[in-house]
């Protein structure tokens, strides 16, 4: 963890038998260990008291929320994460991401081709 080569991509925490335990987060193998290093995408169990726990599991139940890891940083030796309580996106909202993603590809591509018809425009007209 302390190369920095962690993922939080895809990474999730979820409650499993009254405790929080986190899902998907990558950590890489550790590159001098031996038979004895961890598995990379393994589950993992969040220490927290058990009043932050209550909490935490009465708002994800309460309402379609999803505990997201926002960033992982070290403390007086220990690796903090700090979560996120984060609601998925509704249909529409897909619908509208995509338009958007799909209008900036297309204002991509035409940019590109502008900018190589004028550059092979100008490399033609210096070769005469």
């Amino acid at each position: 963890m302390r190369d920095g080569r962690v993922s939080l991509v895809d990474a999730f925490a979820q409650e499993h038998e009254g405790e929080l335990m986190l899902y998907g987060l990558h950590i890489s193998e550790y590159r001098y260990g031996s038979w004895t290093n961890h598995q990379p995408r393994r589950t993992r169990k969040l220490l927290l008291h058990r009043v932050e726990i209550d909490r935490i599991i009465e708002k994800v139940r309460e309402g379609g929320l999803t505990l997201v890891p926002l960033s992982m940083y070290f403390e007086n030796g220990w690796a903090k994460i700090e979560l996120a309580l984060a609601r998925g996106k509704r249909a529409w909202d897909k619908r509208q991401t995509l338009a958007e993603r799909d209008a900036n590809r297309e204002i991509a591509r035409e940019m590109s081709r502008h900018l190589k018809g004028v550059t092979e425009r100008r490399a033609a007209t210096r070769k005469r």
